[in-house]
């Protein structure tokens, strides 16, 4: 009988560890990877995000075999990436960055797109790209200041957070809000469930606990 594959996240983001949570998934490991985020020259928003995702998954199965944890887990690496027509927005570390991104952002339409990557304990690679497109309202001084002072937007792509305040900003959205969260649930779940991993088997359990 085959072992139930673990699984392991590739990534420190509570965000995403609640994203999983919510549909039933509690990974048995979380090795979060650091990678150079550096977009290469002429790269495209939706190339890096696949890129960054597959090279997290990727460093973490590596660091995971060093360990000795989870010789039959599967690694889930995610990126998210947000454009403004061929130009990538970063993710803000500074008060400058995320300003000049959120004038940008102003009263235009971007793109986010959220890069997934499941790689198995013998080498097998699947690859998912979800694009989101949100147009933002216009933005004056004082709503920029104001989001600015929350420090909500440090280390998000693009200076803002969707699940946050930043929501107030945003007058459509079509596509995945949960990618642009980090994780898209739908495209997490098929992939997961095509690798073999258990995810019903996971709700089943939590039915029993919870008496229903």
């Amino acid at each position: 009988m085959a072992t139930r594959p673990e699984l392991i996240l590739a990534s420190a983001s509570p965000r995403r560890l609640a994203l999983l949570n919510q549909i039933g998934i509690e990974p048995e490991h979380l090795v979060p990877a650091h990678v150079d985020e550096t977009p290469e020259r002429g790269e495209l928003g939706r190339k890096l995000a696949i890129r960054l995702a597959q090279s997290k998954a990727m460093t973490t199965q590596h660091k995971a075999h060093q360990s000795g944890i989870a010789d039959n887990a599967l690694v889930l690496g995610a990126d998210t990436v947000v454009a403004v027509g061929r130009r990538i927005l970063p993710k803000a570390e500074t008060m400058e960055e995320a300003a000049t991104s959120l004038r940008l952002l102003s009263g235009r339409s971007h793109r986010v797109y959220t890069g997934l990557c499941l790689l198995s304990a013998s080498g097998q690679v699947r690859n998912r790209l979800v694009e989101t497109k949100i147009r933002f309202k216009r933005l004056s001084a004082k709503e920029i200041e104001s989001y600015l002072a929350s420090a909500e937007w440090r280390g998000k792509a693009g200076g803002y957070a969707i699940q946050g305040i930043a929501g107030a900003f945003v007058q459509k959205l079509s596509g995945s809000y949960h990618a642009v969260v980090g994780l898209p649930l739908y495209e997490t779940v098929a992939l997961l469930t095509g690798a073999g991993y258990p995810v019903h088997f996971n709700w089943l359990n939590q039915s029993a606990l919870s008496g229903v």
